[in-house]
């Protein structure tokens, strides 16, 4: 891939800048079920009732009641909370370090389909760990499924975020660990990476920010 012709990056978050394990999540929801249950959730697919949160079709106190009653779950609002972010690991000092450096060679974006329990996450972890005053800093403008109404992989979520900030697609790099993602970004006429493990976004940008 060359990067000389790219001004704009778009990244995903989980699984690209937070290291993220469905299976954590998965395994502590199936806990805190009545009787045996197949939590439908992963990084390819995932039950309409998870869809609906992240379209902010739902509430959190929706989302939580839907859990409850498709899954015989019985539990506190705090501890299905804590099994919904139980799949949120960390970020790396090293990748916050990366954003900071890219802002000032690109334009940066992200773009993540999430929640409104995840998103209050997202920025402890930030408030913990980091100095910079919220998640959002890292980045010109975020755009969070669950507030714009839209979601990966529709095309009209990558539409929109061009549009807005007036990016030439082909200018314009799209960063994500999900090829369901990358598929119909490359549809729109977005460069596209997919990141897949080992590699990092630290590793593909090593000789940009040296």
């Amino acid at each position: 891939m060359d990067l000389k012709q790219i001004k704009n990056i778009i990244f995903d978050l989980g699984g690209v800048i937070i290291n993220i394990d469905y299976g954590k999540s998965i395994e502590y929801l199936q806990k805190l079920c009545k009787d045996n249950c197949n939590i439908a959730f992963s990084q390819k697919e995932q039950s309409y009732l998870f869809d609906l949160y992240e379209t902010g079709a739902s509430s959190n106190e929706e989302f939580r009641n839907n859990l409850r009653q498709a899954y015989q779950i019985d539990a506190t609002d705090e501890q299905i909370d804590d099994a919904w972010n139980a799949m949120l690991l960390d970020i790396p000092q090293e990748r916050i370090d990366l954003l900071l450096a890219l802002g000032k060679h690109y334009r940066v974006f992200l773009l993540s389909n999430t929640n409104a329990i995840h998103l209050k996450r997202f920025n402890e972890i930030v408030a913990h760990s980091f100095t910079i005053p919220s998640l959002d800093s890292l980045f010109e403008k975020s755009y969070y499924s669950h507030l714009v109404g839209k979601r990966k992989p529709d095309a009209a979520i990558f539409e929109q975020v061009l549009a807005e900030n007036k990016l030439d697609r082909t200018e314009t790099l799209f960063i994500d660990d999900s090829i369901q993602h990358i598929e119909s970004a490359n549809k729109t006429g977005i460069q596209t990476l997919h990141l897949q493990p080992p590699l990092t976004i630290n590793q593909v940008f090593a000789d940009v920010v040296s």
